[in-house]
């Protein structure tokens, strides 16, 4: 029996925010736990710059620091992110050490099929990232927002077999 495509969709998150969602055939706290623990990050990644090694917990909690190797431009690099918030099987977010969040929203729509929403927070890194457009003028808005949509539509094929 076939399984319809799930799209990925874009959600307004508000300014300096980029969302995107996806409906998953799967429990929320299946999908939470896989995003709740660092070490499948790159797993989940549809982007190709999060690296297999991560240094820190198995699961994630409110203030949980964990570092991940990654890999952009052809550049290798480290980067070590704090955990702001998480509600057990809804949302994780963290915080990347230049400012931006990143998060996760995870709602049920039965006992099997999860919206899942990644979000790329950019609305609050401060005035001079602000005044001299610092994530546009390098990109970053539309290489997320390419890596989100990507990470989902990979997530969804996983589960909507």
């Amino acid at each position: 029996m076939p399984v319809a495509i799930m799209t990925v969709t874009a959600v307004d998150a508000g300014p300096k925010q980029v969302s995107r969602s996806v409906e998953v055939h799967a429990p929320a706290a299946e999908l939470f736990a896989s995003v709740a623990d660092p070490r499948r990050h790159h797993e989940l990644d549809g982007s190709g710059t999060v690296a297999a090694f991560v240094d820190g917990p198995a699961r994630l909690a409110p203030g949980s620091r964990f570092s991940t190797k990654m890999r952009m431009f052809g550049f290798p690099y480290r980067i070590t992110s704090t955990v702001t918030a998480v509600k057990p099987d809804e949302l994780i977010e963290w915080c990347h050490p230049v400012g931006h969040h990143w998060r996760w929203e995870f709602a049920a729509v039965s006992p099997t099929v999860t919206r899942v929403t990644e979000t790329f927070d950019y609305s609050d890194t401060g005035p001079l990232k602000d005044r001299f457009k610092y994530y546009q003028r390098l990109g970053f808005v539309r290489r997320n927002t390419a890596g989100i949509e990507a990470t989902l539509a990979k997530l969804a094929a996983r589960y909507n077999r």
